[in-house]
C-alpha cells in the first residue's frame, strides 16, 4: 500500500479542523473541485489548514456552483514547520513562483526575500508568494505552511538569524572545492544545527556585502560546481544538497 493517498484532491483551509466540521467552500475552490477535478458529492477530499493536522472530508454539493466540505476523520497529525531557513534575492515573477514553489518541496520552512545591492526588483507581491507557498504544500502533501516574513535588507536579514545557525553562502566566487564535503566539515550530520541558506541575485553580491557575509560566524561558503546557474536553478541545487547531506534527506 502507498503510504500517501495522491487520488483524493487536497486543499488548505484557514478554518479549524476536527470531526463532524462543516467548512463552506469559497467560489473558487467549489470551481476546482466541481467542475475542473468533476467531483462528485461523497467524493473524499483532504484539507489541512498548517495547525490541525490533515483530515478526510466528503463532498457535499449545496447548489449548481457551490459546495461544503463534512469533516470526517483526522488521516495524519500535525508536524512541525522545518527549521531550515531559505534566504534570497527576489526575482522577477514567473521565476519567483518557481523558487518559491521549489523551495517548499525541498522542505524550506522560512521563505525569506533579501533585498541586496543588485536585486532585480524590490517589490515583492507578498501575497503571491504566500499563495505559491500554500499550492506546493498542497500538491506536495505538506502538512505546515512555511513562514513567508516580509523582504529585509541583507544586513537585517543576517542579524535575524540566531548565532548557532549554520549559514550555507552560495558565492561563486569560492574555491571550487567538494560541497558535500564541506558540509560534512562544517557540521555533524549525525546532529545537524539550525541551517540556513542564502542565495544572492544574479548579479552576485558586491564585495561589501560578500564581506559582510563572510563576517558573521557559523557562515559556510560553497560553490555549486563550474556552471553558472541562474538563481531558481540554483535554489534547488543548493536545497538538494543541503538536505541531502545535514537535512532530513539524508
Amino acid at each position: 500500500m502507498p503510504a500517501y493517498d495522491f487520488t483524493a484532491p487536497r486543499l488548505f483551509v484557514a478554518a479549524d479542523l476536527a470531526a463532524g466540521v462543516n467548512l463552506p467552500l469559497d467560489r473558487a475552490q467549489a470551481n476546482y473541485l466541481l467542475n475542473v477535478l468533476r467531483k462528485g458529492p461523497d467524493d473524499p477530499v483532504l484539507v489541512f489548514n498548517g495547525r490541525d493536522g490533515e483530515w478526510r472530508a466528503r463532498l457535499v454539493q449545496t447548489g449548481r456552483k457551490s459546495a461544503d466540505l463534512q469533516v470526517a476523520e483526522r488521516m495524519r497529525v500535525q508536524t512541525p514547520r522545518p527549521d531550515l531557513h531559505y534566504l534570497f534575492a527576489p526575482l522577477k515573477s514567473a521565476r519567483l513562483d518557481y523558487l518559491a514553489q521549489k523551495a517548499v518541496e525541498m522542505g524550506a520552512g522560512t521563505i525569506r526575500p533579501v533585498i541586496t545591492r543588485f536585486t532585480q526588483g524590490e517589490r515583492v507581491n507578498m501575497e503571491r508568494l504566500r499563495a505559491n507557498a500554500v499550492e506546493a504544500a498542497e500538491q506536495c502533501g505538506i502538512l505546515a505552511i512555511p513562514d513567508c516574513p516580509e523582504p529585509e535588507r541583507l544586513p537585517r536579514a543576517l542579524g535575524s538569524l540566531t548565532a548557532e545557525r549554520v549559514l550555507v553562502f552560495c558565492d561563486e566566487d569560492a574555491p571550487v572545492r567538494d560541497p558535500v564535503r564541506a558540509l560534512r566539515e562544517a557540521a555533524d550530520p549525525s546532529a545537524p544545527p539550525p541551517l540556513a541558506v542564502l542565495v544572492g541575485p544574479e548579479g552576485g553580491f558586491s564585495e561589501e556585502e560578500r564581506a559582510l557575509i563572510r563576517a558573521r560566524p557559523n557562515t559556510l561558503a560553497i560553490s555549486l560546481g563550474p556552471r553558472i546557474l541562474r538563481a531558481d536553478t540554483a535554489a534547488v541545487a543548493v536545497l538538494a544538497l543541503v538536505q541531502a547531506v545535514l537535512g532530513d534527506g539524508r
